[in-house]
């Protein structure tokens, strides 16, 4: 049967009778190539030598005359001279239903050991561009089975919103849970960057049941290339619009942003744009606007991408500029508190200091007065904390605070949640006011 399909796809396949090209290497300083006589567009694909395995190049730039590319891989056998041809289509990624099931790498080679995927859809790396107002607006929730996140910082479906933490908060592990509790069409789940241990825990635990039909992974560990970590960030993002434009629900998950914009700057450092907000320069930021932006509702075709994405805060600092330029373009942060972890508390959701920017378009009044409700008890709690432990507060002296020191171990049980739990949005709600009825 597939033997067939590859015998059809390959008489329906143009004929293509045009010369092949190639060029020349012609120099190769700190990963970055230049070669001669080749003029290839920028994300273009080509193939240096005739090693095996190939080595696969990605072209980032011209100058002089010359194309500038970076290597996919390491750049141990390359010599002087060596023949460069144009592979595949430039700027355009492998997609289709084929994936599905499947775990792939940057470049949509299948890591699973489950054979060839023969996608025959392409779609734009770099996303297909709309209008400020072809985006509908996020008018219903979305169902993440974490009791804290439904019941205080509800997501919709088509938001974007951010994890925000320290490096060993928990941010996998509360990807982890959503990726397990929630409810979509699509699944897409992108780790760039990450540790190839923990690529493979979760490949296992992920990749099997009733969900993994609908369930795609795209890891690129922490030790591959800058240029492919970013490859598998947008055949990420380009997978979801693929599916979003046949009016399918899909969320996307991506661990993490930070490792993108790490890939974006070393790339931008090597073509010699100078370092600007503590060392990222612009266009590194800007790779994070760009695949923000990708997620959202399509009013066309009434698909959507649900877009989870996490943050490592560099040494907790907040203020970090990919932390930054993040929570101002995301349209809502979950803040992980490494103090609330270090007492035992997860997930360790900073619930004060967490924020859905669509929740009062889309959970009715009496919702959004318990949510507000239990921020400020939470808030007025940890505010106080120093002078509840030292036994400088008078009780009597503050109604609130004397209420929420009363409900602290109810209200810290309410955030907490086991790994394995699911917690439906209707009964997070419902246990929510039965808290503070």
């Amino acid at each position: 049967m597939l033997m067939q399909q590859l015998l059809g796809q390959l008489a329906e396949a143009p004929l293509d009778l045009a010369p092949r090209r190639f060029g020349c290497l012609a120099a190769c300083d700190g990963g970055l190539l230049e070669i001669s006589g080749l003029s290839l567009p920028v994300g273009a694909l080509c193939r240096v030598g005739d090693a095996r395995p190939a080595l696969l190049a990605e072209v980032i730039g011209f100058r002089g005359g010359r194309t500038l590319a970076m290597l996919l891989g390491d750049t141990v056998l390359l010599r002087p001279g060596a023949r460069v041809r144009p592979v595949g289509t430039p700027g355009m990624v492998p997609v289709g239903d084929e994936f599905l099931s499947r775990a792939v790498d940057g470049e949509g080679h299948p890591i699973d050991g489950l054979g060839a995927i023969h996608a025959r859809a392409q779609w734009p790396a770099g996303g297909v561009r709309s209008g400020a107002l072809d985006r509908a607006a996020v008018r219903e929730a979305f169902d993440v089975g974490v009791r804290a996140i439904g019941a205080l910082t509800t997501c919709g479906t088509g938001q974007r919103i951010g994890i925000v933490a320290g490096s060993g908060v928990g941010k996998s592990v509360l990807l982890d849970m959503i990726a397990h509790g929630a409810e979509a069409e699509i699944i897409i789940v992108g780790l760039i960057g990450e540790r190839a241990r923990e690529v493979s825990d979760f490949v296992e635990r992920h990749m099997r049941g009733a969900k993994v039909a609908r369930t795609i992974v795209v890891a690129v560990p922490a030790d591959h290339a800058a240029n492919l970590r970013l490859r598998g960030a947008m055949l990420a993002a380009s997978l979801a619009e693929h599916f979003r434009s046949q009016g399918r629900k899909v969320l996307l998950i991506l661990d993490s942003l930070t490792r993108v914009a790490h890939a974006a700057r070393e790339i931008a450092l090597l073509l010699g744009e100078p370092g600007a907000a503590r060392g990222y320069p612009p266009s590194a930021l800007a790779a994070i606007t760009k695949l923000v932006e990708r997620a959202g509702n399509s009013a066309a075709s009434g698909g959507s991408i649900t877009g989870i994405y996490t943050v490592l805060a560099d040494g907790d600092d907040h203020n970090d500029p990919v932390v930054d330029t993040a929570r101002a373009i995301l349209d809502g942060h979950i803040v992980l508190s490494r103090d609330l972890a270090q007492r035992g508390q997860y997930p360790a959701i900073d619930v004060a200091a967490s924020l859905s920017r669509v929740m009062n378009g889309i959970v009715p009044a009496a919702h959004q007065r318990l949510a507000r409700e239990f921020r400020a008890l939470s808030a007025t709690y940890e505010a106080n904390r120093d002078l509840v432990l030292m036994g400088a507060y008078r009780a009597g002296a503050d109604p609130l605070l004397d209420r929420a020191i009363a409900m602290h171990g109810a209200l810290s049980a309410f955030v907490a949640q086991e790994a394995g739990e699911i917690v439906p949005l209707d009964a997070a709600v419902a246990a929510l006011a039965d808290l503070l009825k």
